[in-house]
């Protein structure tokens, strides 16, 4: 199920996660040449992504969600 990003926040590791609508957390990390979202790197290229829709593999699931 697809859903929207509403804010970003940094794990433990230092990468970037999208938390998103439904209250699921998902990596979006720019790791080329495997991953490759470059627009995570800056501030105003993650805000240009808020509202942009990901595949939420957790709603999917049904998962509870997630707690920072």
């Amino acid at each position: 199920m697809k859903q929207p990003i509403t804010g970003y926040h940094l794990d433990e590791a230092g990468d970037w996660v999208a938390q998103l609508a439904c209250g699921h957390f998902q990596h979006v990390r720019h790791n080329p040449p495997w991953v490759n979202r470059p627009w995570v790197i800056t501030e105003q290229g993650r805000a240009s992504k808020l509202g942009s829709e990901l595949r939420c593999k957790k709603c999917d699931e049904s998962a509870p969600a997630d707690c920072r």
